[in-house]
């Protein structure tokens, strides 16, 4: 099955990353496109400006975000579809996000959306 991993935009690039996307809508402050060495930036599956506004990275909304942010993802198949396809392709996917917070950041809510996805089709 493939491996689905987050890190940090401002942690350094390494080898076992795999392939890097960007999950994030706006491109991380202070980081240059060769140090974010990124393969992709998928705009299109970051939360959107509203659900990103409204949460504002407050841990006592994880909850209600994780809901909101699935429930986006299920009404954006075709972004969902495209990273499940690079994952089988691929093998290793890093998602990249740029949050200080490495619990508190829609990357994890991400990461296991498209980890169940891949379970359920038996990657």
């Amino acid at each position: 099955m493939p491996s689905i991993r987050i890190k940090r935009a401002y942690d350094a690039a390494a080898a076992d990353d795999g392939y890097r996307i960007l999950v994030d809508r706006l491109w991380p402050r202070g980081v240059s496109k060769e140090r974010a060495a990124v393969d992709e930036w998928l705009k299109d599956i970051a939360p959107s400006p509203d659900l990103r506004t409204w949460w504002d990275h407050d841990s006592a909304r994880m909850t209600e975000f994780t809901h909101r942010y699935e429930a986006e993802l299920e009404a954006n198949p075709t972004a969902v579809q495209h990273l499940l396809e690079v994952a089988h392709a691929q093998g290793t996917v890093t998602l990249i996000y740029a949050a200080h917070d490495p619990a508190v950041n829609h990357a994890v809510v991400l990461q296991r959306f498209v980890q169940e996805r891949l379970a359920r089709i038996g990657s």
